[in-house]
């Protein structure tokens, strides 16, 4: 019977250690924290002398791709299917179908153990560890190293800090605590070089997707007297489903260095189906994106949020927008 509440770390200690073989994801177009926090939990699991795989419904953006263990991450594919575990692990997603059809790789409806920070998830697993003040999901992986008494390594930490620095936005998001400072003090007594890492992750585009970036930023629009920015990436423009996950936080932290600008949104078209479009929502603070995607039946925190909806991109851009002109009256 899955409980519908979250419970807190104990309950998910004792998870880890009844469990053996783990089945470790996260969601669709991963970013640094889901990445940091998979890649730090599976070293976490294997210290504890237990198996772990990794697979994702999306391949590791270019701008990670310097962590250690990425390229253990399978990619979902007909082969996955035989992939042995006794237990599910989803990380850093509020819902589970966004981890695209990983999910449905628990064919047997085996234990599901669901860690994350976003404050639209539901409790979707058997046991929930949901904390939704905390920075990021890979703050609470560090959490759980110190719980269990397990040593970090140079891999793990550089995992953890990339995935805290880019969920807090470089630590300037109010989601930063005192808390996460403490953290990363620790983490960076492993010897994690900071500018590389801000480097690698948000100063390492390719010259192709920098010319495609000033195409989309040239077409931005705006919105409600100039308080909302709006882009678009439909398919015409956009050949391959890599550039579309690495463009987008690009795209949105753009928007929201603009003066005057409250919420940023996303649309980007799917590759794959005609009808699905992707939306992603950026708040400086006094919009709750969140409430917005979540009447879209998407979620996830007060400054940042998504959903996906089906229809034309030029139907959803109307409807969204209205929405959120309903959140600034």
């Amino acid at each position: 019977m899955r409980s519908r509440s979250s419970m807190g770390i104990n309950e998910i200690c004792a998870s880890l250690k009844k469990y053996n073989n783990f089945l470790i994801t996260v969601h669709t177009s991963p970013e640094g924290d889901a990445l940091g926090s998979q890649l730090a939990f599976r070293s976490l699991i294997k210290k504890m002398g237990k198996q772990a795989t990794m697979v994702n419904e999306d391949k590791v953006p270019y701008g990670y791709d310097f962590l250690p263990g990425c390229k253990s991450i399978r990619l979902l594919n007909k082969s996955s299917k035989n992939i042995d575990f006794d237990c599910l692990a989803v990380l850093d997603c509020a819902d589970l179908k966004r981890t695209g059809d990983v999910y449905k790789l628990n064919k047997d409806k085996l234990p599901v153990i669901n860690i994350d920070h976003h404050i639209s998830n539901r409790n979707f697993g058997d046991v929930n560890w949901v904390q939704p003040y905390a920075s990021s999901c890979s703050e609470m992986v560090y959490r759980l190293f110190k719980k269990l008494h397990l040593p970090l390594d140079y891999d793990s930490a550089l995992a953890l800090y990339t995935g805290i620095m880019t969920d807090t936005g470089s630590f300037h998001y109010s989601n930063t605590s005192s808390f996460t400072f403490k953290v990363v003090a620790e983490l960076l007594k492993f010897g994690i070089n900071v500018t590389q890492v801000y480097r690698n992750t948000y100063e390492n585009i390719p010259v192709s997707d920098a010319r495609l970036l000033l195409k989309l930023m040239s077409k931005v629009e705006f919105f409600c007297q100039g308080k909302v920015v709006g882009f678009q990436i439909k398919k015409d423009l956009v050949k391959s489903k890599k550039s579309f996950i690495d463009l987008a936080d690009l795209l949105l932290n753009f928007g929201r260095s603009i003066k005057g600008v409250e919420v940023v949104v996303l649309f980007k078209e799917n590759l794959g189906n005609n009808c699905e479009v992707r939306v992603n929502l950026r708040s400086q603070g006094n919009v709750d994106v969140n409430k917005v995607a979540s009447f879209f039946g998407g979620g996830g925190h007060k400054p940042a949020a998504g959903c996906t909806l089906n229809g034309k991109i030029e139907t959803i851009v109307k409807k969204v927008i209205a929405k959120i002109q309903e959140s600034l009256t």
